[in-house]
């Protein structure tokens, strides 16, 4: 449906279906199968760190809501079959602030974590995961701040995220977790 992405996307996938994207380092970005881009969302692969390489790559079968921002200077790896509610801000990176003589906007990019999201995950509406990854088969709620890594099958809230439940695969339920992620 899309011929020219074909030959822009460093790989864009069949039955991938993107609504009104703005992208910016098209060769770095690859796309797998059956993926949608609901409107509007910005994907970015930029050289701006200094890094020799750069990527940001959707796995098969994710869906990503309206209005989302991902911006990679180094890597974002989002897993297969991830929801992404809308408004959702990925990133590896972060703007210097540490000289106060100098306007933020002058400082450079500041390179972080590369951002893993893991397979089956889900990301609520406005959660913001910088420079940290989300485990397998994991849920942030909405508006939630993600800075530190949160493991395969857990669930996080917050800003800054922590755990509140993982799932007890003796119980096959999910428990809620004290602040050392043991079952309460």
């Amino acid at each position: 449906k899309y011929p020219v992405y074909k030959i822009l996307f460093g790989k864009i996938g069949s039955r991938t279906k993107l609504i009104h994207p703005m992208i910016s380092g098209y060769r770095r970005i690859f796309i797998g199968n059956k993926v949608f881009i609901r409107n509007g969302t910005w994907l970015a692969a930029d050289l701006v760190t200094g890094e020799s390489t750069c990527s940001l790559i959707i796995g098969d079968g994710t869906y990503i809501g309206n209005f989302c921002h991902f911006y990679a200077t180094k890597k974002i790896e989002i897993g297969k079959k991830v929801l992404i509610a809308d408004k959702v801000y990925l990133s590896d990176n972060l703007l210097s602030y540490q000289n106060i003589e100098q306007a933020v906007i002058d400082q450079p990019v500041k390179q972080l974590n590369p951002v893993v999201i893991g397979d089956g995950a889900w990301l609520g509406e406005n959660v913001c995961v910088i420079g940290a990854s989300v485990g397998k088969n994991s849920v942030v709620g909405a508006n939630a701040v993600v800075t530190k890594d949160i493991p395969d099958y857990c669930i996080a809230v917050g800003s800054p995220a922590h755990v509140i439940k993982r799932y007890d695969f003796t119980t096959k339920q999910w428990r809620k977790t004290d602040a050392n992620g043991n079952f309460i």
